[in-house]
């Protein structure tokens, strides 16, 4: 016998009813629904939840979502109006019998109708398809043929040019080698024209006496000693920097802080980077400046100097939003959630947005079911805050529109 379930709950509005079915530990993969006008049943072996509904519902519209955990019905009202209750009143043996009888026959229309319903609309979409890949592999063709041609034309022109500027150059080198050839011949008739009217030997005896003049005379040997100072700086006295060489170890200590402060030498740290508290307040700084990952390195800090104020890790997470560091959004709400115990009303603020920021980042990763149990967290803590509750209601918007009609 299969074990009933009744702690669900429901809420509801004039148009719309919200059901959700705990599934106690069971994997979402062995649980089934099935949903006509007057009946729903969610079995998850050994447990089994059936309700017959106060009223018909559209079946055509309404949708359900099983999660890791939940089974979320959302069901459309034929009729808008507030029912008195979920459940039918007084409904007998027989009457239940009959609603569940229909509800199988029902299901199996449907199933059969589906199916044939795919069957031709996956021949359809075959059919569409092998007519567009026909159609790309076409214009595909005649792309490719197009490109050839214009390659073609280009490569001749190119030829054509290049021929072109081939035969211009030899013939320029032509005309350049009978140019050179001539002023040489010229130079030749002018020199021999200066020997036979002059006489040589002055010229010879002349030039040899500039040469003469022009070469100095042989060094003497020797050596030169050279004595150096003592060496105190690293650099040479002469050029010290002194006040450059501190700035630049100054700087070099700062960038190992910002680089990475795992690997952090407490050595280089200032006396007020050792308080959490003031490294807290830097990293709010630097949020509100947009400086988010400079935030991230004061609080990496903060953190490792003190790892219990869940604070820290609270204002991590909403950097961690903002860089869109989504998994560490998560990690670090989940471990301010952890420190925030036991709940109490002064925590009340921090964990409800610990609630809300890790429920965003599961938003952002599409995992809707899970950011919308954080809200639903949120609303328990604050259930008058106006935002919280909008966001909450576009997210089950969202869970209904990506879910699939139950079958």
């Amino acid at each position: 016998m299969p074990i009933i379930v009744k702690d669900y709950t429901w809420q509801q509005s004039d148009k719309e009813i919200f059901i959700s079915v705990p599934l106690k530990g069971t994997a979402a993969g062995h649980s089934s629904v099935m949903c006509t006008e007057r009946y729903i049943k969610a079995s998850f072996p050994p447990f089994l939840c059936e309700v017959f509904l106060f009223a018909p519902i559209d079946v055509d519209r309404s949708v359900t979502k099983i999660g890791n955990g939940i089974i979320l019905f959302t069901l459309y009202k034929q009729e808008p109006c507030v029912w008195d209750s979920l459940c039918l009143a007084n409904v007998t043996k027989e009457t239940m019998q009959k609603l569940r009888e229909d509800a199988i026959v029902r299901m199996q229309e449907k199933t059969k109708e589906d199916a044939q319903s795919k069957a031709v609309k996956k021949r359809e979409n075959e059919k569409y398809s092998l007519e567009v890949m026909m159609k790309i592999d076409e214009d595909e063709r005649k792309r490719i043929e197009l490109v050839k041609e214009e390659e073609r034309r280009k490569a001749s022109e190119e030829l054509e040019k290049f021929k072109e500027q081939q035969r211009i150059e030899e013939e320029k080198r032509k005309i350049q080698r009978e140019q050179k050839r001539k002023e040489e011949e010229k130079k030749r008739n002018s020199l021999n024209k200066s020997m036979f009217s002059h006489s040589p030997q002055p010229c010879i005896q002349a030039e040899k006496h500039k040469i003469e003049k022009s070469v100095p005379p042989t060094r003497k040997c020797g050596s030169i000693q050279i004595h150096f100072t003592p060496r105190v700086f690293p650099t040479a006295l002469r050029e010290s920097r002194l006040a450059e060489e501190e700035e630049w170890l100054q700087k070099q200590a700062e960038s190992r802080r910002a680089i990475n402060t795992d690997s952090l030498d407490l050595q280089d740290l200032k006396e007020e980077e050792k308080n959490p508290e003031w490294l807290k307040d830097k990293g709010n700084k630097l949020f509100a400046a947009g400086d988010y990952l400079a935030a991230v390195n004061a609080l990496n800090l903060a953190i490792r100097l003190n790892d219990k104020m869940p604070t820290m890790y609270l204002n991590r997470s909403a950097c961690h939003l903002k860089l869109r560091n989504l998994h560490k959004a998560i990690e670090d709400a989940s471990k301010a959630l952890e420190l925030l115990t036991p709940p109490v009303p002064d925590n009340a603020s921090a964990r409800l947005k610990a609630y809300v920021r890790r429920g965003t980042a599961f938003c952002n990763l599409e995992l809707y079911v899970e950011g919308l149990q954080d809200y639903e967290a949120a609303l328990k803590i604050d259930p008058a805050n106006v935002n919280v509750k909008s966001d909450a209601e576009k997210i089950r918007q969202i869970i209904q529109g990506t879910s699939l009609v139950p079958e």
